[in-house]
């Protein structure tokens, strides 16, 4: 197993905790900072536009998420997370970082933080958005 299915598999089975899609999750932490567009959201999670309307559909309903329109553009529509949807991001943001965390127990001190080094270079190089990121 490399190392993308290895963190692929670890935040999917938090997500499952969490009664949650790693999708849902994505959609969570990616409203953390505030409201996006649907069009944001859509490319930001590498989704067609049809398939985002499900998704968000199916967080509104579970009360995670809220849509809005836009001022001033009749055809945009913002999403942001509810209360509930803030608490349940935080939770799940929360355990994945812990999950991937334990990941790192068989480093020691010096190679863990050598290690979390490389990753924030490889992050900020690639230039993904923080929430993708911590996502």
């Amino acid at each position: 197993m490399d190392l993308s299915l290895l963190i692929r598999a670890t935040v999917g089975g938090v997500a499952e905790r969490h009664e949650l899609t790693a999708t849902q999750g994505r959609l969570l932490c990616l409203l953390e900072h505030g409201p996006l567009r649907m069009a944001d959201l859509a490319q930001r999670l590498g989704v067609e536009k049809a398939a985002l309307t499900g998704l968000v559909d199916r967080a509104e309903r579970r009360a995670l998420v809220e849509r809005r329109a836009v001022p001033g553009d009749r055809r945009a529509t913002h999403v942001s997370l509810t209360s509930r949807g803030a608490t349940a991001m935080t939770s799940f943001h929360a355990d994945v970082a812990d999950a991937l965390d334990a990941m790192l127990g068989t480093l020691g001190p010096e190679e863990r933080e050598a290690f979390r080094r490389m990753a924030r270079v490889v992050v900020d190089g690639a230039g993904a958005p923080a929430a993708v990121a911590h996502g």
